[in-house]
């Protein structure tokens, strides 16, 4: 099956579309300095939250040992 992938061009650099709608950050981060936005993105409170519940519900092998681990060292 060949990919649907669309690619749109900001600021010169290309922004990949997959075919099921998700946009690629790190692209999208690449475009204005991206490893300090990468950086300070994974960092966020609410960035943590929303990954913690991803995986919650698309990794049946989720470590919640873990993820508990970083989430308290998110909070300090």
């Amino acid at each position: 099956m060949a990919s649907k992938n669309k690619v749109v061009s900001i600021l010169g650099e290309s922004i990949t579309i997959t075919d099921d709608d998700y946009i690629s950050l790190t692209n999208m981060l690449k475009v204005k300095e991206g490893d300090f936005f990468i950086s300070d993105w994974l960092r966020n409170r609410n960035t943590v939250e929303y990954l913690g519940i991803w995986e919650r519900i698309h990794n049946p092998d989720f470590n919640y040992g873990e993820f508990a681990t970083i989430k308290s060292l998110e909070q300090k």
